[in-house]
């Protein structure tokens, strides 16, 4: 089933661009009406929910040129309809583009997506520490990522550590966390050394020209496993999903055996998620536009590859970059997010963690940086870079069927959400 069909023509492109000014006009009057509700609730005792927001906000930004934010954003959401209302904003001219929360939500951690960091080549994660009863942030922190434009963050889920991966570097980064939630010191650097893939994916659409990333090492996302023994990074450039061994105790990173599994060449391994049960991981090729069941062995380390599906719909003819992939937290369903074709995907998961293609939303914005589930599972916000907007999509939890709520949030250039409450 295929939700929402498009054509490429100029027209559609009118009419899109058409859609989003309408919007924004309907959007000024929005807040208010949300706003009202969030008020409501929060006289009935309870607590408001909370949502940061990251944004490109100086040149440089990746694939858009200029960013159009001014840095971290706070925002309240309504619970019944998904609406944001913005309640504060933290300046950030550094690009911040990644953003993790710690187990305690006490504090912010994120990545800013630069090249030169106190005069070398380097990337820069700051730390914020949270104020629990407005959620306003206060900077404590910030220090090298140990190479050039960091893509992702994650903390080790001991607390004790924040993982790094470097894309412009082609390198994966420890840092330790101490005590009082500050970034402390540098406990391990790895640099992958591979040949880079194929300028084209091997497994990309008919027609597709989708060429990046493939230059030289692009380390794109790096998590620990759930246990925390083993860390799982990914290099772009040389279509490998890294596995490594962890030392808890001093923050390294030893290869795993195997030390890695490799993609067809010029697919380029992106982002992944771990379902909920653990023993299945979801990998999303950026340029193939592919998505990558594998069995995960907690026990050795080891991924074994059980299915590839495509992440567009049937027919589809010409050029996507996958961005981002989700997993709802009752692990029957995958979403994940694709640029130049706009939309959000979302499958079915079944017997074994296999897929099935249920179909797709239009995000209503061009370039979705990423998409992110509410706390709730209700709702899907699409992160869409070059529109500049924020699109709230509704989530059917007993089919997986999302749909588009006509929420829609000015915001420049946004790439980043996450939940505090």
């Amino acid at each position: 089933m295929s939700v929402i069909r498009r054509n490429n023509d100029s027209a559609a492109r009118g009419s899109r661009r058409s859609f989003l000014k309408g919007a924004a006009v309907l959007a000024v009057a929005a807040p208010g009406l949300a706003a009202a509700s969030c008020e409501s609730a929060s006289l009935k005792g309870k607590r408001p929910v909370l949502a940061y927001i990251a944004t490109y906000s100086s040149q440089g930004a990746p694939n858009g040129g200029e960013g159009h934010g001014r840095g971290i954003y706070l925002f309240e959401m309504n619970p019944a309809t998904g609406a944001l209302t913005e309640r504060a904003v933290f300046p950030n001219d550094s690009n911040p583009s990644w953003l993790e929360l710690d187990a305690t939500r006490t504090h912010l951690y994120c990545s800013n997506e630069i090249a030169e960091f106190q005069g070398k080549k380097s990337g820069s994660v700051s730390a914020y520490s949270i104020d629990r009863s407005n959620g306003h942030l206060a900077p404590m922190n910030t220090v090298s990522t140990e190479g050039a434009i960091p893509a992702h963050i994650s903390l080790h889920p001991s607390g004790k550590f924040l993982l790094i991966a470097n894309y412009g570097a082609g390198n994966v980064a420890v840092r330790s966390i101490r005590p009082n939630g500050e970034i402390g010191l540098t406990t391990d650097v790895q640099q992958y050394k591979g040949p880079a893939g194929s300028i084209h994916p091997t497994s990309a659409p008919p027609g597709s020209f989708a060429i990046s990333g493939h230059d030289a090492p692009h380390a794109h996302m790096i998590q620990a496993d759930p246990s925390g023994r083993f860390v799982i990074s990914t290099d772009l450039g040389g279509d490998k999903i890294m596995i490594w061994k962890f030392d808890l105790q001093n923050g390294k990173l030893t290869p795993n055996d195997p030390p890695s599994v490799s993609l067809p060449t010029g697919d380029g391994p992106r982002h992944f998620a771990f379902h909920p049960n653990g023993r299945w991981l979801y990998s999303l090729q950026e340029e193939a536009s592919t998505l990558v069941l594998f069995h995960y062995d907690g026990e050795k380390g080891t991924l074994t590859e059980k299915q590839t599906v495509s992440n567009l719909p049937k027919g589809f003819v010409g050029t996507n970059f996958c961005s981002e992939i989700r997993i709802s937290s009752d692990g029957k369903f995958v979403y994940t997010a694709n640029r130049l074709h706009d939309s959000i995907s979302f499958f079915s998961i079944g017997a074994e963690g296999r897929l099935t293609y249920l179909g797709e939303d239009w995000t209503r914005g061009d370039y979705p940086r990423s998409i992110t589930i509410d706390p709730t599972g209700n709702f899907i916000y699409s992160l869409n870079q070059h529109a500049d907007a924020v699109t709230v999509h509704r989530v059917n939890r007993e089919t997986g069927v999302v749909t588009f709520t006509g929420q829609y949030t000015p915001l420049g250039t946004p790439a980043c959400m996450v939940f505090l409450t």
